[in-house]
């Protein structure tokens, strides 16, 4: 979706885009070149306890008016929110006017929160979802015109944007601090996409066993390919690897690569 106003500035383009991922645990700034793909900036900040969308607000406005380079004009800016207030519709089953009907189902909503939705076009997949509406707001006044999007419709558009001659299931993870997001593709069709909070690495051992239980998957057989907050040395990884026997890192083949950094761990940011 798209927030759209007059931009007043009659200066010479900077062929620069700001791509920024935000959740109450952190948040992520990216500069590229437009051009070259080229990073300009990157920062990322965790936070030590997830806090509210208010307080969220309150440490981005502080980022920003502390940090030079997110002050500048830009081509483009688009915003990712990474929430559990999110499901998936089949587009055929969709109607706009019904869009907090699906999302109340999978997340606790209030009558005044904002339902946005967006388009994932491999599968004509609808992802409903509540954005930060505040934060949104915020950016409007600061940037003018952006684009924003939920974490699950951009990586529902990279897991299932190749198609796969092989019959064996696609288990694709990725990890937020305190969340994770699973997706399962059999025979190029998406069968899975749900989003799990977790506190401990049994938590998070749990839903995955209990997807692979539910789908019938093989923890012997099947390949689970792992994105985001998580390394082969973590406490979630080790407990992963004692129940399933193969996993592997995404690729991130296309996604722009920052320096110093798995490509794999910033998948969304980068793919944008």
């Amino acid at each position: 979706m798209t927030l759209s106003k007059q931009n007043n500035n009659t200066g010479l383009p900077s062929h620069r885009r700001l791509s920024v991922q935000l959740a109450l645990t952190g948040h992520s700034f990216l500069i590229t070149h437009t051009g070259s793909k080229e990073v300009l900036f990157f920062l990322e900040t965790v936070f030590d306890q997830a806090t509210t969308p208010e307080g969220l607000l309150t440490l981005l406005r502080k980022e920003i008016n502390n940090t030079a380079a997110l002050q500048d004009d830009f081509d483009e800016v688009v915003l990712i929110h990474c929430n559990d207030l999110v499901t998936t519709v089949p587009k055929s089953l969709f109607d706009p006017k019904k869009a907090a009907e699906y999302l109340k189902f999978n997340a606790k909503i209030l009558a005044t929160d904002y339902i946005a939705f967006d388009e994932v076009h491999t599968q004509d997949i609808i992802t409903v979802y509540a954005p930060y509406i505040n934060i949104n707001n915020f950016f409007f006044d600061s940037y003018g015109s952006f684009s924003y999007f939920h974490a699950t419709t951009k990586l529902l558009d990279i897991v299932l944007s190749t198609a796969n001659t092989e019959k064996a299931p696609e288990i694709a993870v990725h990890v937020f601090k305190d969340s994770f997001t699973c997706m399962v593709k059999k025979n190029n069709q998406l069968h899975l996409c749900n989003t799990y909070l977790y506190k401990t690495p049994e938590d998070f051992i749990y839903y995955i066993l209990f997807c692979y239980e539910q789908l019938g998957l093989q923890t012997e057989i099947d390949t689970l390919k792992l994105s985001g907050a998580i390394e082969k040395q973590d406490p979630l990884y080790k407990r992963l690897f004692t129940y399933i026997r193969h996993i592997t890192f995404h690729e991130n083949i296309k996604g722009i690569k920052i320096k110093d950094t798995p490509k794999h761990q910033h998948l969304i940011i980068s793919n944008l």
